[in-house]
């Protein structure tokens, strides 16, 4: 029995110390064979067998053998490293999605690399219109093919797709071509939002951004709407929130300017409703398209856009 215990000491694979176990101490092994009988063998026999099994109990109880399992989890207790967390981009995607679902609406999504058709024709910006030299478009295969500019292509492919009544968000990434500073970057993130009802109204909107805007950053938020035009909207309003690093006073953020954009909206124009077979005479609508990377940066007091996308992570999880 010396060489088993040996063996036991000396074993350094866990499907090899389990067969050497099963050998041992199983229902039909060594010990049990030798016990079967015990009541045929002197007493000084007995306990020599008792006490040999209790030694090979334990023998087996201290060896361990450390498995890959094992191994990964000792790694997870003892290493240094920190723990994940979610990005700010999409805790506060998340805190969106959940304030528009309490409100009725569905979440929607749509294709990254879009079409001309859905990316401008559907919105009302046909070939050579101005605000297509605007969005700075990235093409795969000219003039057809290229990376979304805006999540509006959700919006006309949801118009497209769908009979109304419908609210519907759409979180989504965007590109252009466009020179990285503090508030500017070439991938960007927007926050789309749909309504087709009956009888909406300027005011439908104001009140769903309003909302909006006390729920991420509090009821003392100081937001304005200025008068804005946008093709696929008609009135177009731009909503703007106090500059939350300079607080108005103006800073290299909001370029001197003391307010930040915050994204685009205004009632879904007739055109655009027509274009999707939707009659403009029963149905209206708003939209809105919101810079969901400047809704970060505002609820996360970053100061540089940059940080959001970037390997040296200017946030720590205790901030968030």
């Amino acid at each position: 029995m010396e060489d088993y215990l040996k063996k036991i000491a000396e074993c350094t694979e866990a499907d090899e110390l389990e067969k050497l176990k099963i050998k041992l101490l199983g229902r039909r092994g060594v010990l049990n064979r030798l016990l079967a009988d015990v009541k045929n063998l002197p007493v000084e026999k007995r306990i020599e067998l008792n006490k040999l099994k209790k030694e090979i109990e334990t023998a087996f109880a201290n060896k361990k053998i450390e498995t890959p399992a094992s191994r990964r989890t000792s790694l997870l207790k003892f290493s240094s490293a920190k723990l994940g967390h979610l990005h700010p981009l999409t805790q506060t995607e998340n805190q969106l999605n959940n304030l528009f679902r309490s409100l009725g609406f569905s979440i929607y999504d749509g294709p990254e690399i879009e079409t001309d058709e859905f990316c401008f024709e559907r919105l009302n910006v046909p070939q050579n219109h101005p605000a297509r030299d605007l969005q700075d478009t990235i093409y795969l295969q000219e003039p057809e093919i290229l990376l979304r500019t805006q999540t509006s292509s959700i919006e006309a492919r949801l118009l497209y797709e769908q009979k109304p009544p419908f609210k519907v968000v759409a979180p989504g990434c965007c590109y252009r071509n466009e020179k990285v500073n503090k508030s500017n970057h070439f991938i960007l993130h927007q926050y789309q939002g749909v309504v087709v009802d009956k009888n909406i109204t300027l005011k439908d909107l104001f009140g769903t951004l309003n909302l909006l805007f006390k729920t991420l950053y509090g009821p003392e938020v100081i937001i304005r709407f200025r008068s804005k035009y946008y093709p696929e909207v008609e009135p177009g309003v731009g909503p703007d929130m106090q500059c939350f690093a300079c607080h108005g006073v103006g800073c290299p953020l909001c370029k001197g300017a003391g307010w930040i954009e915050m994204g685009g909206a205004g009632i879904i124009h007739p055109k655009v409703l027509k274009m999707a077979n939707i009659d403009p005479c029963q149905w209206t609508g708003f939209a809105f398209g919101l810079g969901l990377d400047r809704w970060t940066m505002a609820k996360f007091n970053l100061k540089d856009i940059r940080t959001l996308l970037g390997g040296n992570l200017a946030y720590k999880p205790n901030e968030l």
